[in-house]
Protein backbone atom coordinates (compact mmCIF):
# COMPACT_ATOMS: atom_id res chain seq x y z
CA UNK A 1 0.00 0.00 0.00
CA UNK A 2 1.17 3.85 -0.61
CA UNK A 3 1.67 6.26 2.06
CA UNK A 4 1.78 10.15 2.65
CA UNK A 5 5.06 10.00 1.20
CA UNK A 6 3.71 8.82 -1.90
CA UNK A 7 1.42 10.98 -2.37
CA UNK A 8 3.67 14.38 -2.13
CA UNK A 9 5.81 12.78 -4.14
CA UNK A 10 3.30 12.35 -7.34
CA UNK A 11 1.76 16.11 -6.63
CA UNK A 12 5.72 16.94 -7.01
CA UNK A 13 7.16 14.84 -9.40
CA UNK A 14 3.52 16.02 -11.80
CA UNK A 15 3.42 19.71 -10.92
CA UNK A 16 6.82 20.95 -11.16
CA UNK A 17 8.24 21.10 -14.50
CA UNK A 18 8.16 23.12 -17.23
CA UNK A 19 5.89 25.49 -15.73
CA UNK A 20 7.87 27.20 -13.20
CA UNK A 21 10.69 27.69 -15.40
CA UNK A 22 8.85 29.20 -18.20
CA UNK A 23 5.68 31.05 -16.18
CA UNK A 24 7.73 33.60 -14.37
CA UNK A 25 8.69 35.35 -17.53
CA UNK A 26 5.36 35.69 -18.62
CA UNK A 27 4.18 36.82 -15.67
CA UNK A 28 6.52 39.58 -15.19
CA UNK A 29 6.09 40.41 -18.81
CA UNK A 30 2.52 40.98 -18.00
CA UNK A 31 3.08 42.56 -14.43
CA UNK A 32 6.22 44.32 -14.16
CA UNK A 33 6.10 45.03 -10.55
CA UNK A 34 7.76 42.73 -7.91
CA UNK A 35 4.80 43.50 -5.75
CA UNK A 36 1.82 42.30 -7.98
CA UNK A 37 4.50 39.25 -9.25
CA UNK A 38 4.26 38.24 -5.76
CA UNK A 39 1.01 38.59 -5.27
CA UNK A 40 -0.02 36.47 -8.76
CA UNK A 41 1.72 33.39 -7.17
CA UNK A 42 -0.01 33.56 -3.02
CA UNK A 43 -3.22 33.93 -5.28
CA UNK A 44 -2.23 30.57 -7.56
CA UNK A 45 -1.34 29.18 -3.86
CA UNK A 46 -4.31 29.69 -2.12
CA UNK A 47 -6.41 28.35 -4.89
CA UNK A 48 -4.72 25.00 -4.98
CA UNK A 49 -5.18 25.05 -1.29
CA UNK A 50 -8.76 25.72 -1.83
CA UNK A 51 -9.01 23.20 -4.10
CA UNK A 52 -7.26 21.00 -1.98
CA UNK A 53 -10.06 21.10 0.79
CA UNK A 54 -13.01 19.94 -1.68
CA UNK A 55 -10.69 17.42 -3.55
CA UNK A 56 -9.60 15.71 0.25
CA UNK A 57 -13.48 15.75 0.45
CA UNK A 58 -14.10 13.65 -2.39
CA UNK A 59 -10.73 11.80 -2.29
CA UNK A 60 -11.15 10.49 0.95
CA UNK A 61 -15.38 9.63 0.63
CA UNK A 62 -14.69 8.17 -2.71
CA UNK A 63 -11.28 6.22 -2.53
CA UNK A 64 -11.05 4.85 -6.27
CA UNK A 65 -8.36 5.26 -8.41
CA UNK A 66 -9.06 7.12 -11.24
CA UNK A 67 -8.31 10.66 -10.84
CA UNK A 68 -11.40 12.89 -10.90
CA UNK A 69 -12.86 10.85 -13.33
CA UNK A 70 -14.16 9.16 -10.51
CA UNK A 71 -15.64 12.21 -8.50
CA UNK A 72 -17.43 13.42 -12.11
CA UNK A 73 -18.94 9.76 -12.62
CA UNK A 74 -20.21 9.07 -9.03
CA UNK A 75 -21.91 12.40 -8.81
CA UNK A 76 -22.98 13.62 -12.37
CA UNK A 77 -23.04 10.54 -14.55
CA UNK A 78 -21.31 8.30 -17.08
CA UNK A 79 -21.55 11.38 -19.62
CA UNK A 80 -19.61 13.79 -17.38
CA UNK A 81 -17.46 11.08 -15.86
CA UNK A 82 -16.21 10.24 -19.73
CA UNK A 83 -15.41 14.07 -20.25
CA UNK A 84 -13.34 14.21 -17.43
CA UNK A 85 -11.82 10.66 -17.73
CA UNK A 86 -10.86 10.92 -21.82
CA UNK A 87 -9.91 14.63 -21.93
CA UNK A 88 -7.12 13.93 -19.00
CA UNK A 89 -5.86 10.32 -20.16
CA UNK A 90 -5.56 12.25 -23.36
CA UNK A 91 -3.59 15.39 -22.71
CA UNK A 92 -1.69 13.38 -19.65
CA UNK A 93 -0.27 11.07 -22.32
CA UNK A 94 0.18 14.04 -24.68
CA UNK A 95 2.26 16.04 -21.76
CA UNK A 96 4.13 12.71 -21.12
CA UNK A 97 5.30 13.39 -24.79
CA UNK A 98 6.24 16.77 -24.47
CA UNK A 99 8.07 16.63 -21.27
CA UNK A 100 10.06 13.61 -22.85
CA UNK A 101 11.22 15.76 -25.74
CA UNK A 102 12.44 18.55 -23.79
CA UNK A 103 14.19 15.76 -21.36
CA UNK A 104 15.90 15.03 -24.86
CA UNK A 105 16.65 18.55 -25.91
CA UNK A 106 18.47 19.60 -22.65
CA UNK A 107 19.97 15.76 -23.00
CA UNK A 108 21.78 17.34 -26.22
CA UNK A 109 22.78 20.31 -24.86
CA UNK A 110 25.07 18.23 -22.25
CA UNK A 111 26.22 15.64 -24.66
CA UNK A 112 26.23 17.50 -28.85
CA UNK A 113 26.45 14.16 -29.77
CA UNK A 114 23.09 13.28 -29.45
CA UNK A 115 21.14 16.33 -31.09
CA UNK A 116 20.20 13.90 -34.36
CA UNK A 117 18.78 11.35 -31.82
CA UNK A 118 16.45 13.72 -30.24
CA UNK A 119 12.77 12.41 -31.09
CA UNK A 120 14.39 8.69 -30.66
CA UNK A 121 16.00 9.67 -27.17
CA UNK A 122 13.18 11.31 -26.17
CA UNK A 123 10.68 8.23 -27.21
CA UNK A 124 13.33 5.31 -24.97
CA UNK A 125 12.86 7.88 -22.32
CA UNK A 126 9.06 7.36 -22.45
CA UNK A 127 9.04 3.53 -22.52
CA UNK A 128 12.15 3.13 -19.93
CA UNK A 129 10.05 4.76 -17.45
CA UNK A 130 6.92 2.40 -18.63
CA UNK A 131 9.38 -0.43 -18.43
CA UNK A 132 10.27 -0.23 -14.84
CA UNK A 133 6.65 0.41 -14.04
CA UNK A 134 5.71 -2.67 -15.40
CA UNK A 135 6.72 -5.16 -12.81
CA UNK A 136 4.53 -3.45 -9.84
CA UNK A 137 3.85 -0.23 -8.27
CA UNK A 138 6.65 -0.95 -5.74
CA UNK A 139 8.72 -0.14 -8.68
CA UNK A 140 6.76 2.79 -9.85
CA UNK A 141 6.28 4.13 -5.88
CA UNK A 142 10.32 4.15 -5.69
CA UNK A 143 11.39 5.75 -8.51
CA UNK A 144 8.61 8.64 -8.06
CA UNK A 145 9.85 8.95 -4.58
CA UNK A 146 13.58 9.18 -5.11
CA UNK A 147 12.63 11.54 -8.27
CA UNK A 148 10.83 13.86 -7.03
CA UNK A 149 13.38 14.28 -3.90
CA UNK A 150 15.98 15.15 -5.88
CA UNK A 151 13.99 17.11 -7.76
CA UNK A 152 12.61 19.33 -4.81
CA UNK A 153 16.48 19.29 -3.63
CA UNK A 154 17.42 20.65 -6.61
CA UNK A 155 15.34 23.59 -6.96
CA UNK A 156 16.03 24.70 -3.49
CA UNK A 157 19.35 24.31 -3.50
CA UNK A 158 19.39 26.64 -6.79
CA UNK A 159 16.81 29.24 -5.48
CA UNK A 160 18.99 28.86 -2.00
CA UNK A 161 22.24 29.60 -4.10
CA UNK A 162 20.82 32.90 -5.32
CA UNK A 163 20.64 34.31 -1.93
CA UNK A 164 23.90 32.82 -0.57
CA UNK A 165 26.06 33.11 -4.15
CA UNK A 166 24.46 36.54 -5.67
CA UNK A 167 23.76 39.53 -5.27
CA UNK A 168 21.27 41.73 -4.42
CA UNK A 169 19.45 43.31 -6.99
CA UNK A 170 17.47 45.91 -5.68
CA UNK A 171 14.59 48.23 -6.26
CA UNK A 172 11.26 46.54 -5.75
CA UNK A 173 9.39 48.07 -8.46
CA UNK A 174 8.84 47.58 -12.58
CA UNK A 175 12.33 48.04 -13.34
CA UNK A 176 12.21 50.59 -15.74
CA UNK A 177 9.05 49.13 -17.43
CA UNK A 178 5.45 50.56 -17.04
CA UNK A 179 2.65 48.91 -15.06
CA UNK A 180 -0.36 48.58 -17.08
CA UNK A 181 -3.39 50.56 -15.54
CA UNK A 182 -7.08 50.19 -15.07
CA UNK A 183 -8.64 47.95 -17.23
CA UNK A 184 -5.90 47.10 -18.68
CA UNK A 185 -3.90 46.08 -15.49
CA UNK A 186 -6.99 43.71 -14.65
CA UNK A 187 -6.30 41.59 -17.79
CA UNK A 188 -2.92 41.29 -17.96
CA UNK A 189 -3.55 40.18 -14.38
CA UNK A 190 -5.94 37.40 -15.47
CA UNK A 191 -3.65 36.29 -17.88
CA UNK A 192 -0.94 36.03 -15.21
CA UNK A 193 -3.37 34.11 -13.38
CA UNK A 194 -3.78 31.28 -16.44
CA UNK A 195 -0.08 30.95 -16.85
CA UNK A 196 0.22 29.95 -12.68
CA UNK A 197 -2.47 27.79 -12.64
CA UNK A 198 -1.22 26.04 -14.94
CA UNK A 199 1.82 25.68 -13.17
CA UNK A 200 0.16 24.82 -10.29
CA UNK A 201 -2.11 21.90 -12.32
CA UNK A 202 -1.35 18.73 -10.94
CA UNK A 203 -1.68 18.69 -7.08
CA UNK A 204 -4.43 16.39 -7.20
CA UNK A 205 -2.00 13.31 -7.80
CA UNK A 206 -2.27 11.47 -5.07
CA UNK A 207 -6.24 10.70 -5.93
CA UNK A 208 -5.48 8.64 -9.13
CA UNK A 209 -4.01 5.90 -7.10
CA UNK A 210 -6.93 6.62 -3.84
CA UNK A 211 -7.63 2.79 -3.69
CA UNK A 212 -3.79 1.81 -3.51
CA UNK A 213 -3.05 4.74 -0.65
CA UNK A 214 -3.33 2.77 3.25
CA UNK A 215 -6.42 4.34 4.98
CA UNK A 216 -6.99 7.02 2.59
CA UNK A 217 -9.63 8.56 4.25
CA UNK A 218 -6.83 9.89 6.26
CA UNK A 219 -3.83 10.08 3.86
CA UNK A 220 -5.20 10.96 0.81
CA UNK A 221 -6.38 14.75 2.61
CA UNK A 222 -2.82 14.75 4.61
CA UNK A 223 -1.35 13.84 0.91
CA UNK A 224 -3.15 16.72 -0.94
CA UNK A 225 -2.15 19.49 1.58
CA UNK A 226 1.14 18.38 2.28
CA UNK A 227 1.96 18.30 -1.75
CA UNK A 228 0.33 21.72 -2.41
CA UNK A 229 2.01 23.29 0.58
CA UNK A 230 5.31 21.73 -0.83
CA UNK A 231 5.02 22.90 -3.75
CA UNK A 232 3.97 26.77 -2.99
CA UNK A 233 6.95 27.06 -1.21
CA UNK A 234 9.36 26.08 -3.51
CA UNK A 235 7.42 28.12 -6.28
CA UNK A 236 7.40 30.58 -3.87
CA UNK A 237 11.13 30.39 -2.52
CA UNK A 238 11.92 30.33 -6.69
CA UNK A 239 10.45 33.64 -7.42
CA UNK A 240 11.97 35.26 -4.02
CA UNK A 241 15.10 33.99 -5.48
CA UNK A 242 14.41 35.56 -9.17
CA UNK A 243 13.65 38.75 -7.44
CA UNK A 244 16.42 39.03 -5.14
CA UNK A 245 18.98 38.71 -8.49
CA UNK A 246 17.13 40.56 -11.08
CA UNK A 247 14.68 43.35 -11.62
CA UNK A 248 11.33 42.39 -12.76
CA UNK A 249 12.23 44.03 -15.80
CA UNK A 250 15.07 41.68 -16.43
CA UNK A 251 12.97 38.98 -15.90
CA UNK A 252 10.60 39.79 -18.39
CA UNK A 253 10.20 37.63 -21.67
CA UNK A 254 13.16 35.16 -20.23
CA UNK A 255 11.94 31.61 -22.02
CA UNK A 256 13.31 29.84 -19.05
CA UNK A 257 14.07 32.31 -16.24
CA UNK A 258 15.59 29.90 -13.61
CA UNK A 259 18.39 29.75 -16.51
CA UNK A 260 19.54 33.29 -16.34
CA UNK A 261 19.36 32.47 -12.46
CA UNK A 262 21.66 29.81 -12.63
CA UNK A 263 23.84 31.54 -14.81
CA UNK A 264 24.06 34.87 -12.55
CA UNK A 265 24.70 32.45 -9.45
CA UNK A 266 27.26 29.66 -11.12
CA UNK A 267 29.22 31.87 -13.74
CA UNK A 268 30.12 30.05 -16.51
CA UNK A 269 29.28 26.45 -15.03
CA UNK A 270 25.44 28.20 -15.00
CA UNK A 271 24.15 26.61 -18.23
CA UNK A 272 25.23 23.10 -16.99
CA UNK A 273 23.52 23.45 -13.43
CA UNK A 274 20.28 24.65 -15.04
CA UNK A 275 20.46 21.96 -18.00
CA UNK A 276 20.83 19.12 -15.17
CA UNK A 277 18.04 20.45 -12.75
CA UNK A 278 15.57 20.63 -15.64
CA UNK A 279 16.24 16.82 -16.95
CA UNK A 280 16.23 15.99 -13.03
CA UNK A 281 12.52 17.55 -13.18
CA UNK A 282 11.16 16.30 -16.21
CA UNK A 283 12.01 13.04 -15.54
CA UNK A 284 10.34 12.96 -12.18
CA UNK A 285 7.29 14.11 -14.09
CA UNK A 286 7.63 11.73 -16.99
CA UNK A 287 7.17 8.92 -14.14
CA UNK A 288 4.39 10.47 -12.88
CA UNK A 289 2.33 11.11 -16.05
CA UNK A 290 3.07 7.00 -16.54
CA UNK A 291 1.65 6.06 -13.44
CA UNK A 292 -1.49 8.58 -13.79
CA UNK A 293 -2.68 8.32 -17.62
CA UNK A 294 -2.86 4.39 -16.59
CA UNK A 295 -4.86 4.35 -13.42
CA UNK A 296 -7.22 6.82 -15.46
CA UNK A 297 -7.68 4.46 -18.31
CA UNK A 298 -7.82 1.14 -16.17
CA UNK A 299 -10.94 2.92 -14.27
CA UNK A 300 -12.55 3.77 -17.04
CA UNK A 301 -12.34 0.32 -18.64
CA UNK A 302 -12.99 -1.33 -15.40
CA UNK A 303 -16.59 0.91 -15.24
CA UNK A 304 -16.93 0.24 -19.06
CA UNK A 305 -16.62 3.54 -20.55
CA UNK A 306 -13.92 1.73 -22.92
CA UNK A 307 -13.26 -1.95 -24.10
CA UNK A 308 -12.28 -3.93 -20.62
CA UNK A 309 -9.40 -5.25 -21.78
CA UNK A 310 -7.56 -2.67 -20.67
CA UNK A 311 -8.76 -3.35 -16.90
CA UNK A 312 -6.54 -6.41 -15.76
CA UNK A 313 -4.10 -5.64 -13.48
CA UNK A 314 -0.81 -7.64 -12.50
CA UNK A 315 0.30 -9.50 -9.49
CA UNK A 316 2.44 -6.39 -8.53
CA UNK A 317 -0.52 -4.14 -8.97
CA UNK A 318 0.36 -2.44 -12.40
CA UNK A 319 -2.70 -2.34 -14.70
CA UNK A 320 -0.24 -3.60 -17.70
CA UNK A 321 -2.47 -3.20 -20.61
CA UNK A 322 -3.70 0.34 -19.53
CA UNK A 323 0.30 1.03 -19.25
CA UNK A 324 0.82 0.13 -22.31
CA UNK A 325 -1.75 1.98 -24.54
CA UNK A 326 -0.59 4.90 -22.45
CA UNK A 327 2.91 4.71 -23.83
CA UNK A 328 2.32 3.83 -26.81
CA UNK A 329 -0.23 6.90 -27.53
CA UNK A 330 2.74 8.95 -25.65
CA UNK A 331 5.08 7.37 -28.55
CA UNK A 332 2.75 8.64 -31.53
CA UNK A 333 2.47 12.25 -29.93
CA UNK A 334 6.63 12.07 -30.11
CA UNK A 335 6.31 10.66 -33.56
CA UNK A 336 3.86 13.60 -34.68
CA UNK A 337 4.85 16.39 -32.14
CA UNK A 338 4.14 18.52 -34.75
CA UNK A 339 0.58 17.49 -35.64
CA UNK A 340 -0.64 16.98 -31.44
CA UNK A 341 1.14 20.07 -30.70
CA UNK A 342 -2.18 22.45 -30.79
CA UNK A 343 -3.98 19.67 -29.39
CA UNK A 344 -2.33 20.08 -25.88
CA UNK A 345 -3.01 23.19 -25.83
CA UNK A 346 -6.95 23.07 -26.37
CA UNK A 347 -6.76 20.36 -24.06
CA UNK A 348 -4.98 22.74 -21.87
CA UNK A 349 -8.57 24.33 -21.43
CA UNK A 350 -10.03 21.10 -20.14
CA UNK A 351 -7.77 21.23 -16.67
CA UNK A 352 -9.83 23.47 -15.02
CA UNK A 353 -12.99 22.69 -16.27
CA UNK A 354 -12.61 19.39 -14.81
CA UNK A 355 -11.78 20.82 -11.55
CA UNK A 356 -14.92 23.02 -11.87
CA UNK A 357 -16.89 19.47 -12.16
CA UNK A 358 -15.34 18.25 -9.18
CA UNK A 359 -16.17 20.97 -6.79
CA UNK A 360 -20.21 20.74 -8.26
CA UNK A 361 -19.92 17.11 -7.12
CA UNK A 362 -18.94 18.61 -3.94
CA UNK A 363 -22.68 20.41 -4.10
CA UNK A 364 -24.07 17.69 -5.50
CA UNK A 365 -23.50 14.97 -3.40
CA UNK A 366 -23.88 16.93 0.14
CA UNK A 367 -27.41 17.39 -1.38
CA UNK A 368 -27.69 13.87 -2.71
CA UNK A 369 -25.80 11.52 0.41
CA UNK A 370 -25.64 13.94 3.40
CA UNK A 371 -25.85 10.86 5.34
CA UNK A 372 -22.42 9.25 3.32
CA UNK A 373 -19.35 8.58 5.81
CA UNK A 374 -16.91 11.77 5.15
CA UNK A 375 -13.94 10.69 6.63
CA UNK A 376 -12.83 14.66 6.03
CA UNK A 377 -14.83 17.49 5.24
CA UNK A 378 -14.27 20.49 3.66
CA UNK A 379 -13.75 23.47 5.77
CA UNK A 380 -16.55 26.53 5.70
CA UNK A 381 -18.13 24.61 3.57
CA UNK A 382 -20.56 25.64 1.55
CA UNK A 383 -18.49 28.99 1.43
CA UNK A 384 -15.43 27.58 0.66
CA UNK A 385 -16.68 25.22 -2.30
CA UNK A 386 -18.32 28.15 -3.66
CA UNK A 387 -15.66 30.64 -3.63
CA UNK A 388 -13.45 27.48 -5.51
CA UNK A 389 -16.24 26.85 -7.95
CA UNK A 390 -16.47 30.57 -8.78
CA UNK A 391 -12.59 31.47 -9.01
CA UNK A 392 -12.78 28.00 -11.85
CA UNK A 393 -15.47 29.66 -13.97
CA UNK A 394 -13.79 32.85 -13.73
CA UNK A 395 -10.87 31.48 -15.16
CA UNK A 396 -12.57 29.64 -17.72
CA UNK A 397 -14.38 32.75 -19.50
CA UNK A 398 -10.73 34.30 -18.77
CA UNK A 399 -9.68 31.70 -21.16
CA UNK A 400 -12.59 32.16 -23.54
CA UNK A 401 -12.12 35.62 -23.60
CA UNK A 402 -8.13 35.96 -23.95
CA UNK A 403 -7.75 32.86 -26.49
CA UNK A 404 -10.79 33.00 -28.30
CA UNK A 405 -9.66 30.51 -31.15
CA UNK A 406 -8.14 27.86 -28.62
CA UNK A 407 -10.90 27.86 -26.30
CA UNK A 408 -14.02 27.88 -29.28
CA UNK A 409 -11.98 24.37 -30.54
CA UNK A 410 -12.15 22.63 -26.64
CA UNK A 411 -15.56 23.77 -26.63
CA UNK A 412 -16.19 21.81 -30.33
CA UNK A 413 -14.28 19.10 -28.76
CA UNK A 414 -16.23 18.96 -25.82
CA UNK A 415 -19.47 19.11 -27.77
CA UNK A 416 -17.82 15.90 -30.13
CA UNK A 417 -17.20 13.77 -27.22
CA UNK A 418 -20.88 12.49 -26.63
CA UNK A 419 -21.18 11.28 -29.87
CA UNK A 420 -17.79 9.29 -29.21
CA UNK A 421 -19.02 8.51 -25.55
CA UNK A 422 -22.43 6.52 -27.26
CA UNK A 423 -20.08 4.77 -29.78
CA UNK A 424 -17.89 3.81 -26.90
CA UNK A 425 -20.70 2.47 -24.85
CA UNK A 426 -22.88 0.90 -27.56
CA UNK A 427 -19.78 -1.17 -29.17
CA UNK A 428 -20.05 -4.61 -28.88
CA UNK A 429 -15.81 -5.31 -27.04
Amino acid sequence: MLGVGFGVAVAVGNTIGAGILRAPGEVAEQLPHSGFFLAVWVIGALYALLGAAQIAELGAMIPRSGGQYVFSRYALGEYAGFVVSWSDWISTCGTTAAVSIVAAEFAAVLLPGLVGWRPALAAIVAVAFAAIQWRGIGWGSLVQNVTSAIKAIAFVALSASAFLLGSYAGGAGAGGRLMPTGFTLLTAFLVSLQAVIYTFDGWTGVVYFSEEVDNPGLNVPKALFAGVLSISAIYLLMNLSLLYLLPTSAIAGQPFAAGALAEMTFGRHGSTVFTVVVILSMLSAINAYHLMASRVLFAMSRDGLVSPKAAPVNAGGTPTRALLLSAVVSVLFIAFGRTFENVITVLAFFFVANYTLSFVSVFVLRHREPEKARPYRAWCYPWSTAVALVCSLAFLLGAVAGDTRNSAIALLVLAASYPVFRVMKSWPW
